[in-house]
């Protein structure tokens, strides 16, 4: 009887493994195919893409699939065309931003929850747009789309339109780079689930996007040159048959908000108008720069794009380090955003990214420069230091210069604030040259460090 029994029992426990032997393999869900992306662009509002869209129309010509994130929905901007303002503005320059790339044949667009804030100062941007979030935002569409390659603004500040937020859509871009292949960074979007329907975990996988390249918000074109890859963008599209900056100015259309008299213009304009007044006054016609942020496969400064990309997932690339500058004992440096970029570039590995020297902003005048300022006492005991201004003729100093005590070990915040004149008429605006500005600080009867600024002086330019 007992026989018997262990006879069925070896029987019974037979029946599944045959029937597993027997089971054909099944596939594993694997990433959704209609979001992988050869190209992300990252930019901060609707009509920002344009600074790039004649290369993509090359691109696209090259069979490369793209996708646009947007920082924002650019409820600060203006509006031509109609009324709305603040959310209801956001919501009209989304889909302004939506029929721009379906022009050019781009559906997969996202928008970030950043904030549209209107300043040079990309520290504002950032907190503004609720830094952590967005980034966390970011290196998730990273991962679901797969780029190869990332393209987006230039992190710094220079002379130029500098808007913080198209500065913090480069950090956000480089962080995102440096991140996405991490996967200790935002852990649960690379967890997979463990119930059915797991409203947390993400199962992404990491990502490490292989290149990052960046166009400068710059009207000083020169540091960039040879940084990166140039393109003609008046060559013929094989797809459409007209030039790349034709395609890019055909999508541009669609941002009347933004840009409704200048596009009126070109309305009332014949074809040969429109190229004499796009290859000639406006630079849509103007070859496209890049600047090599970082290529994790290798390759040329200035070589392709794609040079040395193959398809295919590649290792998590930890950005290197730079050690931290040796710092005298008591020093007196540049604070805000010129001392984060310097940092920035130095912590991910971008000291390569040109930047000017020493650093620089335009201003609108009549107006009030401020001049943030490090202070930093290693010492074992309290430094008195007197700061004083260097300035151009007409400016004054309006608060911050004098005699000041840093305790022992501390690093201090200090400020100085500037009044800038008027210039006389719009034409000398034009021609006015930068001028540079000297922070000083003495201690112990000796010249301890200068901060030192360059400083472009304008009837019209975004607050500081």
């Amino acid at each position: 009887m007992l026989r018997l029994a262990g006879t069925l029992l070896a029987v019974f426990l037979a029946v599944p493994l045959t029937a597993a032997a027997a089971q054909e393999p099944q596939a594993l869900a694997q990433a959704d195919e209609r979001f992988k992306a050869d190209i992300l662009v990252v930019v901060a509002h609707p009509d920002d893409e344009a600074a790039v869209t004649p290369y993509v129309a090359r691109a696209l010509d090259e069979h490369k699939r793209i996708a646009v994130v947007f920082g924002t929905r650019g409820g600060s901007g203006s509006n031509e065309a109609g009324a709305e303002q603040a959310a209801a503005l956001a919501s009209v320059r989304e889909i302004e931003a939506r029929n721009a790339l379906t022009t050019l044949g781009i559906s997969n667009v996202w928008f970030l929850s950043g904030k549209d804030t209107a300043s040079q100062n990309v520290l504002q941007s950032l907190a503004n747009w609720d830094h952590g979030e967005t980034l966390e935002q970011l290196v998730r569409l990273v991962r679901l789309t797969r780029p190869e390659v990332m393209l987006t603004f230039l992190p710094g500040t220079f002379i130029g339109e500098d808007h913080g937020d198209h500065q913090a859509s480069g950090v956000l871009a480089t962080e995102a780079f440096n991140l996405a292949g991490d996967p200790t960074a935002f852990p649960e979007q690379v967890a997979g689930p463990m119930k059915r329907l797991e409203p947390f975990l993400e199962n992404l996988r990491p990502w490490q996007v292989k290149k990052i390249y960046y166009f400068p918000d710059a009207e000083r074109q020169d540091i960039f040159r040879g940084k990166g890859p140039s393109y003609s963008v008046k060559e013929i599209s094989k797809l459409s048959k007209l030039p790349y900056w034709r395609m890019a100015l055909d999508a541009f259309r669609a941002h009347q908000t933004q840009a409704k008299s200048y596009l009126d213009k070109i309305a009332q304009m014949d074809e040969a108008q429109i190229e004499k007044m796009a290859t000639s006054e406006n630079g849509w016609g103007e070859d496209q720069h890049f600047v090599l942020g970082k290529s994790v496969v290798g390759g040329s400064m200035t070589g392709d794009i794609f040079e040395n990309i193959t398809p295919g997932a590649i290792p998590f690339a930890r950005p290197e380090v730079t050690a931290e500058p040796v710092r005298p004992d008591l020093s007196v440096e540049l604070a805000g955003p010129w001392s984060f970029y310097a940092e920035f570039r130095r912590a991910r590995g971008l000291t390569n990214l040109p930047h000017p020297e020493p650093p620089e902003i335009a201003l609108q005048g009549p107006g009030t420069l401020v001049i943030p300022l490090w202070i930093r006492n290693r010492t074992a005991k309290t430094q008195e230091l007197t700061l004083s201004a260097v300035l151009p003729a007409a400016w004054t100093v309006e608060s911050g210069a004098g005699k000041f005590t840093v305790a022992a070990k501390q690093t201090a915040a200090a400020r100085v604030e500037v009044n800038l004149p008027a210039p006389a008429t719009e034409k000398d605006a034009k021609k006015a040259e930068p001028q540079d500005v000297t922070i000083r600080a003495e201690a112990n009867g000796q010249v301890i460090g200068e901060a030192k600024l360059r400083v472009e002086l304008r009837k019209r330019a975004l607050p500081q």
